[in-house]
């Protein structure tokens, strides 16, 4: 999944109309982090790189946004959750409420070329990003994907991150030019949300066309392993789609998954409980 922005919504029932404001910003985005950041490349800044799309990514957007928001697949106290959420909003992938009521669409009705935000069925570049430039009001208007995520929406934490993320890009561009210049601006900012947007976007995309399938789910859904080195253990998509609820993705000794390391970690310091595990029965069923 990705961002809400200020985007075009056709009422229900028209048809789909493209949001140039939509392709405006990502346009821009990918235009930065293909011409301007060759020419600013140094170590310092790939280190800043990969350290933010893990940091935004696994932690933000798997740990926080789909596992713990999303699922509930484990609890954490609440000033550490309201964290890991604000990690989450810094991947500008969308607020929580709509990140997250977006995804439980998803899985109510996976592959519904109507009710699914990025349906499969509607082809790969439509569940990859077109579904995006061409958003709909039954999946960007807050008044109706709110309604899925009930549990965030009471919370004025939650209302307020949905409403200004974008915002929060502000003081994390003023943090990194003060920590590296230009550099660190372009790749921790720009380039770094443009290789986390086609990571994450790959889970709704490639994994509902290409892997392998362990458990004989309702839906497309499969394992592939590339993914899952990009999305810190999203990849294993078909573990997923057959037990959303669990807080760990890969299930077999080969499954890596990056993500459920850092679970584990908080569960040893106390921090995580109630973390749903896969049932002992999760054998590969052909």
């Amino acid at each position: 999944m990705t961002a809400k922005f200020l985007a075009f919504a056709p009422e229900r029932g028209t048809s789909l109309r493209l949001s140039w404001t939509n392709v405006v910003f990502f346009g821009t985005f990918h235009a930065l982090a293909l011409l301007v950041a060759p020419w600013l490349f140094s170590w310092s800044a790939l280190g800043l790189l990969l350290f933010l799309h893990w940091l935004f990514g696994s932690i933000g957007i798997c740990l926080g946004y789909h596992r713990l928001l999303s699922h509930r697949s484990f609890q954490v106290p609440k000033w550490l959750e309201y964290a890991i959420a604000l990690i989450g909003a810094l991947a500008l992938q969308g607020g929580p409420i709509f990140w997250v009521g977006g995804h439980r669409q998803h899985h109510a009705h996976t592959e519904d070329t109507n009710l699914d935000p990025y349906s499969a069925k509607r082809g790969f570049w439509w569940s990859h990003m077109l579904w995006i430039f061409y958003p709909r009001a039954e999946f960007f208007d807050y008044e109706v994907y709110q309604k899925y995520a009930p549990d965030l929406a009471r919370q004025p934490f939650y209302r307020w991150l949905d409403k200004y993320f974008v915002l929060l890009q502000i003081p994390l561009g003023l943090l990194l030019y003060a920590l590296g210049g230009w550099s660190f601006v372009i790749y921790g900012i720009f380039l770094r949300a443009v290789l986390l947007w086609h990571s994450t976007w790959f889970v709704n995309s490639a994994t509902h066309k290409w892997g392998y399938r362990s458990f004989n789910a309702t839906d497309d859904s499969r394992n592939l392993w590339w993914v899952s080195i990009v999305t810190y253990g999203e990849g294993w998509h078909n573990n997923h789609h057959t037990y959303p609820h669990v807080a760990k993705s890969g299930f077999s000794w080969w499954e890596i998954d990056v993500t459920w390391w850092s679970i584990k970690a908080l569960k040893s310091l106390g921090l995580a409980k109630k973390v749903i595990m896969p049932p002992s029965s999760s054998a590969s069923q052909g």
